[in-house]
């Protein structure tokens, strides 16, 4: 799978945009219609809705990840999130045009497509069951196992309001 995936990512490269996008800068806004799959070829990037009272991070993508409002892309409504830069980053966009043109065209990218949904998908029912079940420590452990590349990425002051607790908190159970 490993090879199929390279090869995948490779024509998408191919078939890309590269962009630079500087730190704090927007590559979608809530409202906006998602038209582009982003492939992070350096930097950091960060997924968060806005509620009356705080952002709420969902998501990160950092370099070799494929990141976007994916409910806004696959169905051409307006985005209900934010996808900012953590830091200045090197990004390839294809647009939705061309990435089904991609994988329609070929039977093993689009296996491949459905592969990066399921696991997509559980990724996100496991976030699901860590916020609804376990303890602010127990979250931790248990997206440092998942995602320890996540700590050398991405600033912990995202990574607190990801596991849906203050900075201090998470600064002390990281220290403890």
């Amino acid at each position: 799978m490993q090879t199929e995936y390279t090869s995948f990512i490779e024509t998408l490269l191919t078939n890309s945009t590269e962009i630079k996008v500087n730190r704090d800068e927007y590559l979608i806004r809530e409202g906006e219609i998602e038209n582009y799959v982003y492939f992070i070829k350096s930097g950091a990037i960060r997924v968060f809705l806005l509620n009356e009272f705080e952002e709420l991070t969902i998501r990160f993508g950092y370099a070799n990840s494929l990141i976007n409002s994916l409910t806004s892309f696959l169905k051409a409504t307006p985005s209900e999130f934010y996808i900012q830069a953590i830091r200045s980053s090197t990004i390839a966009k294809i647009s939705r045009k061309t990435f089904f043109e991609i994988i329609n065209k070929n039977e093993a990218y689009k296996n491949l497509y459905y592969q990066i949904l399921e696991d997509l998908i559980t990724q996100q029912i496991e976030r699901e069951i860590d916020l609804l079940t376990f303890s602010p420590s127990e979250r931790f452990n248990r997206v440092a196992a998942r995602s320890p590349q996540l700590f050398q990425e991405i600033p912990l002051k995202y990574i607190a309001s990801y596991l849906r607790m203050t900075p201090e908190t998470l600064t002390r159970i990281r220290n403890s």
